[in-house]
């Protein structure tokens, strides 16, 4: 039988948002994280805030706006913006980055470096710096002669899919569409039959550490100067001026001579920016000093 509370509030809350709550919505994420949310997206905020309500038994849209800019509920901002951003990948994700990072950078930078340093901007739930660890690692094992290490880091403003990345806990199926010999030296299944699932082994988790950030922030604060850093499939969802800021705050943290990779879809094309282009979606610093 139904609860009759529970059905009237799930009827309550089975409306649409009115444009004025779209709007204002709309503009405090462009605002709050620089992603643009026109009106085809009204029906995926509609349905992802939905949970929210739901989760907070709030009976309409206006009242959870109420509720999301009341300042002692500020931890809801980030669960909202966590709602509404989309988290979307893969191990290697546009396999021929891995290449070149193989075949050229990691070659490259070992002439003159003990440590690299690594930074996946925009990681979602993990499989890109993870992805960057077992690239590194089968590069060192199988250079023996060199003296290298390496760290990874992977920001995200999502703080659902960074704990996901921080257990790196991965369904069984995405995992078995890796080579077997990465399967077999990088993950460990579930010791239960019935549960599908594999998490990355401990030697590679031990050389990825994720904080939350924001690529709205005016400076990311980050204690480390980076050789690489991978921001894919994250600035296609701002605009010219927004993409080309965030590039500018990411190069104050690249070496000069180091490489910045950028998703397949995306260019610096007439950006003013101290890059040179390696390959296409792969560029180098050039010497250019910041304040």
């Amino acid at each position: 039988m139904i609860n009759t509370q529970e059905q009237n509030h799930s009827t309550q809350i089975i409306q649409d948002l009115t444009d004025k709550e779209f709007s204002k919505i709309a503009r405090y994420i462009e605002s709050a994280v620089g992603i643009k949310m026109p009106e085809t997206k009204r029906i995926m905020m509609q349905s992802r805030l939905m949970r929210r309500l739901r989760k907070l038994k709030i009976n309409s849209f206006g009242e959870y706006i109420n509720y999301v800019f009341d300042e002692q509920n500020s931890s809801e901002l980030v669960l909202m913006i966590d709602a509404l951003t989309t988290n979307k990948t893969e191990f290697f994700r546009e396999p021929d980055h891995f290449d070149y990072l193989t075949n050229t950078v990691l070659p490259e930078l070992a002439k003159t470096k003990n440590i690299i340093k690594i930074w996946s901007a925009g990681c979602s739930s993990g499989e890109e710096p993870y992805s960057i660890s077992i690239v590194v690692s089968e590069f060192i094992k199988n250079n023996p002669k060199l003296s290298l290490d390496f760290s990874v880091t992977g920001t995200d403003i999502s703080t659902n899919v960074l704990d996901k990345a921080h257990n790196a806990v991965y369904d069984i199926d995405v995992v078995n569409q890796l080579p077997y010999q990465l399967k077999k030296a990088y993950f460990l299944k579930c010791k239960n039959e019935n549960v599908n699932l594999a998490r990355i082994k401990s030697d590679l988790r031990s050389h990825v550490s994720f904080k939350r950030l924001n690529f709205m922030d005016s400076d990311f604060c980050m204690s480390e100067i980076f050789d690489i850093i991978f921001c894919r499939n994250v600035l296609i969802y701002f605009d010219k001026v927004t993409q080309e800021n965030v590039i500018s705050k990411l190069m104050k943290y690249l070496q000069p001579n180091g490489y910045l990779f950028l998703g397949h879809s995306e260019t610096i094309f007439s950006m003013d920016l101290p890059l040179r282009t390696c390959v296409p979606t792969v560029y180098t610093k050039v010497n250019k000093t910041y304040d």
